[in-house]
């Protein structure tokens, strides 16, 4: 199983900032940067995570994920189309990928994921979504479908959210808004860890 709080961050700073106040499933989703500043903020991430005993999951960046030796790497539909699963698996990485339909869905437990994620769960202001929110009955369609392995909700979620994703049938919930923008995102984490990890 995935931890169920599942903070996605910008960069290698926000990894050196969380994972001490007790993240231990992060994941690094960088966009549009050179491949010398990726692989030295993998390489900052992967370093904090070790430190602390967490596990980074770096976003799309599946070579670069294989040549600095991560354990896991995440995949969006596009990405997975293009990507060398094979070779990920031989190189020992574990592989999330995203799903925000049923053929989508086929198309990631088609690779045998080790996590599925599903959304918009809610609307999202983060980047414009071409599909409708999926909603807590769709989480719980989707869990029935993928068996064992673990489900992340993620798309506008608040803590608030997050536990009735948790409470719907997902395993991990995924935020990037709720934590980043906080003005406290410290506290914010904390207040996450408190209550996700919290005794059913």
């Amino acid at each position: 199983m995935i931890d169920p709080f599942y903070p996605v961050v910008p960069d290698s700073d926000w990894v050196a900032r969380l994972v001490p106040a007790g993240a231990r499933f992060i994941q690094l989703r960088i966009k549009d940067r050179p491949d010398a500043e990726l692989r030295r903020q993998v390489r900052e991430a992967q370093a904090v995570c070790a430190r602390h005993g967490a596990e980074l999951v770096v976003n799309d960046y599946w070579r670069i994920a294989i040549e600095e030796r991560c354990a896991w790497v995440h995949l969006g539909q596009e990405d997975l189309a293009t990507a060398d699963v094979e070779a990920i698996r031989r190189a020992g990485l574990k592989l999330g990928v995203s799903t925000h339909d049923h053929a989508e869905l086929e198309k990631g437990l088609a690779v045998d994921p080790d996590y599925v994620a599903l959304g918009p769960v809610w609307p999202t202001a983060l980047k414009k979504m071409p599909w409708a929110p999926q909603g807590l009955d769709r989480l719980g369609e989707w869990k029935k479908r993928i068996g064992a392995r673990p489900l992340v909700a993620i798309g506008g979620l608040t803590l608030e959210r997050a536990l009735l994703c948790l409470t719907a049938g997902a395993d991990s919930a995924a935020v990037v808004g709720d934590i980043v923008n906080s003005p406290d995102p410290i506290a914010q984490a904390r207040a996450w860890i408190a209550a996700t990890r919290a005794p059913a």
